[in-house]
């Protein structure tokens, strides 16, 4: 058998020559140095940048809850508040109502006594006025009776009114009499 021969029956399909598998680590050396030191650390870097951001945008998220939380805190503080304030408001306002209703009132029940005092002097003033035609008037009545009865015209003033105050005296002495 010739050299190339044997040597090729000595060869197998699963193994490569050694010469491939020399040449194979070389080149692989070379691409894992260059990967190594060129590539690997841009994409640490760029791992590292997208890191931070993720870190950032986390911490950015933490930070909206908490200005959320207290947001949400004051505004249960201010609502009450504001809640408190209009209760205020609501009793400060029912009370100046019923200082009001009472200053309404007193003023009402002042004024009435007012009209019910005026309306008594007026009403005195009128019997007065009207008790003072009356006598005039029964005084006239009076002398003309005493005229006809006595069948002559009664000249002398003086004895005119003595008879009508005397004629009006027992009048009120006789309605004092029968009021009582």
């Amino acid at each position: 058998m010739l050299p190339v021969e044997a040597h090729a029956q000595q060869e197998s399909i699963l193994v490569p020559p050694l010469y491939d598998v020399v040449w194979s680590v070389i080149v692989l050396v070379i691409i894992l140095g260059v990967v190594y030191y060129y590539a690997l650390p841009k994409i640490n870097a760029i791992l590292d940048e997208r890191s931070e951001t993720i870190e950032e945008g986390l911490a950015a998220a933490e930070r909206a809850k908490e200005t959320e939380a207290l947001a949400k805190r004051r505004a249960e503080e201010t609502l009450a508040e504001a809640h408190a304030e209009a209760g205020k408001i609501r009793a400060a306002a029912s009370e100046d109502a019923k200082k009001i209703v009472a200053n309404g009132r007193r003023d009402a029940e002042a004024e009435a006594e007012l009209i019910v005092e005026n309306a008594r002097r007026q009403v005195f003033a009128e019997r007065q006025a009207a008790e003072i035609s009356l006598k005039t008037e029964i005084g006239l009545l009076a002398t003309e009776l005493a005229e006809k009865i006595v069948g002559e015209h009664l000249e002398n003033t003086e004895l005119t009114a003595r008879v009508v105050d005397r004629f009006l005296d027992d009048l009120e002495t006789e309605s004092a009499v029968q009021e009582s």
